[in-house]
Formats: C-alpha cells, sequence, structure tokens
C-alpha cells in the first residue's frame, strides 16, 4: 500500500472557467470550509487561492477557447471528516453539484472524501484520512 502524506508536488494548479465570477463564489465557499482562502485577483482576472501562498488559479482560458475538464479531478485535503462535510455543503449552496456525497471511500483504507463539479463542470474532491 501506498503511504499518502501531506506533502505538495505541485508549483500550483491552474484550472479554466467560462464564468468566473461563478467559479470564484463556488470556490469561496468551499475552499473556504477548507481554510484555504481567496488571496485576490491578479493580473488578467486570475483569481488566485492558497494558505499562505498562491497554488490554485482560476481564470478564462488563456487561448480564448472554452474551458474544458473532462476527465481531470483535483483533490484538495482536508483535516477531518467535517471538513468534508462542510465542503461538500458549501459548494452544493455556492452553485456546485454533486459528484458523490461525503463518505467513506472503499478503494482507500481509511479515506473519507466529497466530490462536486464547480459551476464550470471541472471535478474537485476532499480527503482525509482517518
Amino acid at each position: 500500500m501506498a503511504v499518502i502524506s501531506g506533502d505538495g508536488i505541485f508549483s500550483h494548479v491552474f484550472i479554466g472557467a467560462n464564468d468566473v465570477a461563478a467559479s470564484a463564489r463556488f470556490y469561496d465557499a468551499a475552499l473556504g470550509a477548507l481554510g484555504i482562502g481567496n488571496l485576490g485577483p491578479f493580473g488578467n482576472g486570475w483569481i488566485l487561492y492558497g494558505r499562505e501562498k498562491p497554488a490554485f488559479i482560476i481564470a478564462r482560458p488563456g487561448n480564448g477557447e472554452p474551458a474544458s475538464s473532462n476527465g481531470m479531478t483535483i483533490g484538495f485535503a482536508a483535516a477531518s471528516p467535517e471538513q468534508v462535510d462542510a465542503f461538500h455543503a458549501a459548494g452544493l449552496a455556492a452553485g456546485g453539484t454533486d459528484e458523490g456525497a461525503p463518505g467513506p471511500r472503499s478503494h482507500l483504507p481509511g479515506a473519507y472524501a466529497a466530490y462536486l463539479r464547480d459551476p464550470a463542470g471541472n471535478k474537485v474532491c476532499t480527503y482525509t484520512f482517518v
């Protein structure tokens, strides 16, 4: 079995959104439940999120084409099952759609997770291990 650690391997994640304002409302709510804050706008309408530094960015795609994310999932770390539940509830209330209710995941021992689609159709989730 692989060991899951809290060490990050990405400098950042950038996802496209056709309606940046709607996506920002969703991520303000869902990521706020995980203690991840909106660090404000940057450059050409980018919205930056992180705890201490920008790590997650939403914006219109740079090439001007419509945003598309079929097959991609971004997972955010949660500190507890309660944070997973709060992420899911906040995301639904802010315009997201359910892709998997909060609960245990049998494919990973001790995993507790929830899945959503943001207003642009991107699949996001949060996991904690108990």
